[in-house]
């Protein structure tokens, strides 16, 4: 007997469309990002820097996009997660590299599964935040043909 199972990516299409998105939400509202979009399983798909975004950055928003996908949550929800947990727990989770429990990740669902995540850093968390559901929302149309 053969199981076959389909499962959702995020192609270049989908992934160019969310990064366009965040950028376009940022440039509107007059800050500089830097974007990432990772798969699944945390494996980058797209990036994008705006010019004189800062450069520290760049690895925040990629660390955001990949922790956002290796919790299946929001990164701004993390640092909640983290104060539920005992003391032990919180201070091994603080020590892996690439946590981020700022905002900015952002899970990316399809048909209600992880298909990836969205992460952007270089202004304010709110804006950050904004920035990433503006690119998951341009991806989504996409999606629908819109």
């Amino acid at each position: 007997m053969s199981i076959y199972v389909t499962q959702h990516i995020i192609d270049w299409r989908a992934a160019s469309e969310a990064v366009r998105g965040a950028m376009q939400t940022a440039e509107r509202i007059g800050i500089r990002i830097n974007v990432a979009i990772v798969d699944a399983s945390g494996n980058l798909v797209a990036f994008l820097r705006a010019p004189g975004a800062f450069l520290h950055s760049i690895e925040i928003a990629i660390d955001k996009a990949y922790c956002a996908a290796g919790f299946s949550m929001p990164t701004a929800h993390l640092a909640q997660v983290l104060e539920s947990q005992p003391p032990a727990v919180k201070a091994c989770l603080q020590l892996r590299p690439r946590l981020v429990t700022i905002g900015g990740g952002v899970p990316i669902r399809f048909d209600g599964s992880l298909i990836g995540a969205i992460g952007v850093s270089g202004a304010s968390e709110e804006d950050d935040i904004q920035c990433a559901t503006a690119g998951i929302e341009a991806m989504m149309q996409l999606e629908r043909g819109a």
